[in-house]
């Protein structure tokens, strides 16, 4: 692992953190590394069962692209269920903002909480570049929902988010882990070669965009 993306095992569960604070959990080379091992990790792991994705600290689950960077981001390699196809379920965990591709992460998840003070916003069109994965939203969420994320780059908060389907369950600022925990503990009790076996099932069920597909 590195130091931009903590692994902890707590009772079968991974909790794999984005740990870039001070840049808003922003996406740089460091963490799409960390990620693709965070991935491999708990696919490997004889105790993790399941795992929660989040952010460090509660104002943003990540930024997007480090705007500092000037490497492009490789979303294939380190995006769950793309780059790596996980055998385990994973909750994303979300409080504050969660922008551009950071979003794409989450829908990826299989689960997903996000705090009433949670907001997704996809700019990339105004400011006039995008990596293509956000296609998937497509498959994932209404159709005209994902069209409005992309194309108007507005906002959305943690209830619409709830409404259209994107978010499984809005708690209060600040709950999102123990809200998190509580769904992994019930995944944890749960027959783990089913939910493997329906894990790939819906994968197989879900259509896919062509960035997606490209190898």
């Amino acid at each position: 692992m590195t130091d931009a993306v903590t692994y902890e095992s707590r009772d079968g569960i991974a909790i794999i953190t984005i740990n870039r604070e001070d840049r808003m959990n922003a996406i740089g080379p460091e963490v799409e590394a960390g990620l693709a091992l965070a991935w491999k990790r708990l696919n490997d792991s004889q105790q993790d069962r399941v795992g929660i994705l989040t952010g460090a600290g509660n104002k943003a689950f990540s930024a997007g692209k480090d705007m500092a960077s000037t490497a492009p981001p490789d979303y294939r390699s380190f995006t769950p269920n793309v780059g790596v196809l996980l055998e385990k379920p994973l909750i994303a965990a979300i409080s504050g903002w969660c922008i551009g591709g950071s979003i794409v992460l989450t829908l990826m998840c299989d689960l997903c909480v996000a705090t009433e003070d949670a907001k997704f916003m996809y700019p990339e069109a105004k400011m006039g570049f995008a990596g293509g994965m956000i296609a998937s939203a497509a498959a994932r969420i209404p159709h005209k929902v994902a069209m409005e994320l992309m194309l108007l780059g507005e906002s959305i908060p943690a209830q619409r988010g709830y409404d259209v389907g994107m978010v499984k369950r809005v708690v209060p600022a600040g709950q999102h882990m123990v809200e998190a925990m509580k769904l992994a503990q019930r995944l944890a009790a749960n027959a783990p070669l089913v939910m493997n076996m329906l894990k790939r099932l819906a994968a197989q069920t879900t259509p896919m965009s062509p960035v997606e597909i490209a190898g």
